[in-house]
């Protein structure tokens, strides 16, 4: 009986010291909620975790307005522990609501003022810009003698009925730049400018990156969606032109955020760290045409050279908290001519 429990005991040790150095060594999952491009999460989830060997990203990934109404579903329960990619306006939206977990990482002195949250330390920080552009297929332009527009008011001439395709603002960040932007640059005649324009328009689509897709296939002559989109098509053969109206480029910045509440704060400190760094910068770099890291602004020859000056400044913590009743008011308005939700 005494040989028995000698025997045991030394087992029943090392299977708990093997139970215990299994939790000691297993890395910590992150729940990163996201709304950017599929193809970017790959590379950037890949570079994180060489970096932070402990930890690992599961992503959730959805587009901008799906995440942000999923966030604010979550906010007595929150579900993510990291925002990383989702447009300032939605994510300083969290701020205004308590939702977020102040943080001042390395390299903050480094990032343009206009693109991290005022707050000292702040809730969220900007990494890539992203601005809405007009995409128009140059071979369906001249098939169909339309006139190249080169300005938002443009938009409006009758001889474009049927022929451009937006995002939903409600579903889009993308769509959601451009009508801030309308509503900045025109003021009270913003609605009026969009009533015009809703003649015009054949679809709204769910993505901010489709309308250019849908006009490089030639599905439509012109549409307005995601800047770098239509780099992305010019560089693979697309016919497209890049038009950046003359009234100036909505936009917005993809941030990374801290949800509070998390139970890995430590990890995710890191994760914030890096989606700062300048190691991060340089991943992000190939995606966009302006960063909130100047100092690795590169020319993109794809890109008309008045980007950088057409770009609109953006009150992010003012475009978030009107967000609820701008989108009330553009659904009442144009939502029958929404693509259905697949």
């Amino acid at each position: 009986m005494k040989k028995s429990l000698r025997t045991f005991v030394p087992g029943a040790l090392l299977l708990a010291m093997a139970a215990v150095s299994a939790q000691v060594h297993a890395a910590t999952e992150l729940t990163v909620y996201t709304a950017m491009e599929t193809e970017v999460l790959a590379p950037y989830k890949k570079a994180f975790e060489q970096a932070n060997p402990d930890i690992t990203i599961k992503w959730v990934r959805d587009s901008t307005g799906i995440i942000t109404a999923k966030l604010l579903a979550e906010k007595d329960n929150p579900q993510a522990d990291v925002i990383w990619g989702l447009y300032a306006s939605s994510v300083a939206l969290m701020g205004k609501q308590g939702m977020l977990e102040p943080y001042a990482p390395a390299g903050l002195d480094k990032i343009d003022a206009k693109f991290h949250d005022k707050g000292d330390p702040p809730l969220w920080i900007g990494n890539g810009v992203e601005a809405t552009a007009i995409c128009v297929n140059k071979v369906e332009l001249e098939k169909q003698k339309l006139p190249m527009p080169t300005s938002w008011k443009d938009l409006e001439n009758p001889v474009y009925k049927n022929k451009v395709v937006m995002p939903n603002p409600a579903s889009s960040g993308t769509g959601y730049s451009a009508v801030n932007a309308w509503r900045q640059l025109f003021g009270d005649e913003a609605w009026s400018y969009m009533d015009k324009l809703h003649e015009n328009i054949a679809q709204y689509t769910h993505s901010g990156s489709k309308p250019c897709t849908m006009v490089a296939m030639g599905e439509f002559p012109i549409g307005v969606s995601l800047d770098f989109r239509g780099v992305m098509l010019t560089r693979q053969g697309a016919p497209l032109e890049i038009v950046l109206p003359q009234e100036g480029l909505g936009l917005d910045v993809n941030a990374v955020a801290i949800v509070k509440g998390t139970k890995k704060l430590e990890a995710a400190k890191k994760l914030e760290d890096f989606a700062v760094s300048e190691a991060a910068f340089k991943l992000y770099q190939p995606y966009f045409a302006a960063l909130a890291l100047p100092a690795l602004n590169q020319p993109i020859k794809e890109m008309p050279t008045a980007y950088y000056d057409r770009l609109l400044s953006i009150d992010f913590d003012e475009a978030g908290a009107q967000r609820p009743e701008v989108l009330t008011e553009w659904r009442k308005r144009y939502d029958s001519k929404s693509e259905p939700r697949t």
